[in-house]
């Protein structure tokens, strides 16, 4: 059952009207119920099929503003790669050891990057690493001889999104003491990311619904028109 907080903040707004973006992220702002620094979410739904693995989108995408989260980065990585990778901030960092201690059920990070050389030691922890979505990924590059410049990108606002079985994407673009411009400006970047990969075989339109919201507030509607 939504709590009251949640209850009020839906009376407070029209939710079947259609937001421009920025009037979407003012609203959003004024009606998250929480008592701490909510995190701000795009749902985007989209014209493709996630069943086709041309159609499944998956990637990465650089918040100008930041994402304003404290990211925790594990890094598979041995050698110089493993101490560039400290250096860059990176709060665990190792190979067969740190590889031991996510299969004992160590899962204190949100998400993990591991050089190339590392990969037949991180594919046996895909049944743990999978399921969360921490799998490393040469997609999302998570997979890549420069651990340490990863490293730097995700604690600097690079988030990952994906489509789900519904062919929704859901990232998060924000908190909700940012200022609108800096949330503006991370919605934009988002939606022109996903206007560049973009699959060749999707029909009709591809941009089909958007909405907002926060943590614990209610969706927001978001006019998607000015969206192919």
């Amino acid at each position: 059952m939504p709590g009251k907080k949640y209850s009020d903040a839906k009376r407070r707004y029209d939710n079947e009207r259609l937001h421009s973006p920025t009037e979407a992220i003012d609203v959003v702002k004024s009606l998250a119920p929480a008592g701490f620094d909510e995190s701000v979410d795009a749902i985007i739904r989209l014209g493709v099929d996630p069943r086709k693995a041309e159609e499944m989108l998956r990637g990465t995408v650089s918040l100008p503003a930041g994402s304003g989260k404290d990211v925790r980065v594990a890094v598979f990585a041995q050698g110089e790669a493993a101490a560039a990778a400290r250096e860059a901030g990176a709060e665990f960092v190792g190979g067969d050891e740190l590889a031991a201690e996510v299969e004992a059920g160590m899962l204190d990070f949100d998400v993990a990057i591991a050089s190339p050389d590392m990969m037949p030691t991180v594919g046996k922890l895909g049944r743990v690493l999978g399921p969360r979505g921490l799998m490393p990924n040469p997609k999302t590059g998570t997979v890549t001889p420069d651990v340490a410049k990863a490293v730097e990108e995700f604690k600097g606002g690079k988030v990952e999104y994906r489509t789900d079985r519904q062919a929704n994407v859901h990232v998060p673009i924000g908190k909700v003491s940012f200022d609108a411009e800096a949330l503006q400006a991370n919605f934009a970047a988002v939606m022109e990311e996903l206007q560049r990969v973009k699959p060749a075989g999707s029909k009709g339109r591809y941009v089909k619904r958007v909405g907002l919201s926060s943590t614990m507030g209610p969706g927001v509607k978001v006019d998607h028109t000015a969206y192919a």
